[in-house]
């Protein structure tokens, strides 16, 4: 059984961390430059954000590596340094969860892979081969700095999540999960649907998929609710930003509370959804509230999702809920 349908046997429904890039602004980092660079140069700033993600209650961490493909790095003069930003982003993650480990508590360790920033051909100049290529190298410098599974994320186009899966089953024989972000209208900003995702991604046999970031709480919920309908048997994961994004003076602040995610949280568990975490504004608060949601500690609270929504959208009514709870209740035990 791979690592992560383990802890899902064990824990039934787990939490992912938040947003590093949030955290390491409260930091110091300044807008333009490379977070990726702060493994090597910054690495205890980067533990600390993991660590602070695992005290929160976090079963899974994602790497500081967003950015980590040759094309992105290029952009700050980085690339010939892929697989040395990439490993040590893995090793700073693999540490902190180490020691939660020590604690007789598993954490995985899960290497982001976030889009390269280029449109595949006919539409830019790359190709799916110096995509896969791309991703590869990203794949293997993870891999290699000790994590547990890779995790593609933020995409918007399917040909390049495809392309970046072929990439890292070159380096790497790791689970991959992966997700979409819908921020356009309840697209993606490619125009791909929740129905499209779920099709697409379940037939690359992925460990686990889903959507991140996106336009508003609601909109994410009702691309997830689409993936939950035809991905079958595999876990559906959401990581929605906190609330909606409101510039106040030079400042981008994110709406929602901690209890705004709380009530998110509960109607992603009642829809069936297995992995739940918070991307952009997600903070340790934030976290702390919604591990205590999840394990029955608090009640939720009756807080709708923010954005646009429409009847037929309504997580609480989706159809096939019932059917999801009860596949993962015959989940086999490890």
């Amino acid at each position: 059984m791979a690592i992560l349908d383990e802890l899902l046997a064990e824990r039934s429904t787990l939490l992912v961390d938040g947003a590093m890039g949030t955290e390491l602004f409260a930091r110091g980092l300044t807008a333009g430059d490379p977070p990726e660079a702060w493994n090597v140069d910054m690495p205890d700033t980067i533990s600390s954000v993991h660590s602070g993600y695992i005290d929160a209650g976090s079963d899974i961490v994602l790497t500081n590596s967003f950015g980590g493909t040759a094309f992105r790095l290029k952009l700050h003069k980085l690339d010939d340094q892929v697989l040395e930003l990439n490993q040590a982003a893995a090793t700073v993650a693999r540490r902190a969860a180490d020691q939660a480990d020590r604690a007789d508590r598993k954490v995985l360790v899960a290497g982001s892979m976030g889009p390269s920033g280029e449109l595949l051909e006919p539409m830019g100049t790359m190709t799916p081969e110096t995509c896969s290529t791309a991703f590869a190298a990203q794949a293997e410098g993870l891999t290699s700095g000790g994590v547990d599974l890779l995790w593609i994320e933020t995409m918007s186009s399917l040909d390049e999540l495809e392309a970046a899966v072929v990439g890292a089953r070159r380096t790497s024989d790791l689970p991959i999960a992966a997700t979409m972000s819908f921020d356009t209208a309840g697209r993606t900003m490619m125009g791909v649907t929740g129905e499209d995702a779920a099709r697409r991604m379940t037939a690359l046999g992925l460990s686990a998929i889903g959507a991140n970031c996106g336009n508003n709480i609601a909109e994410t919920e009702s691309a997830v609710l689409q993936i939950l309908m035809g991905a079958g048997e595999t876990p559906v994961i959401v990581k929605s930003n906190a609330g909606v994004p409101e510039f106040r003076g030079n400042s981008l602040i994110y709406s929602g509370s901690p209890e705004v995610m709380g009530a998110h949280v509960q109607r992603m568990i009642d829809a069936g959804v297995s992995i739940i975490g918070g991307c952009c504004g997600t903070s340790t608060e934030h976290l702390a509230f919604m591990r205590r949601v999840m394990d029955g500690a608090i009640e939720a609270p009756s807080i709708p999702a923010p954005g646009p929504t429409r009847p037929d959208d309504d997580p609480g009514s989706g159809a096939g809920r019932g059917e999801r709870r009860e596949r993962r209740r015959r989940r086999p035990a490890a």
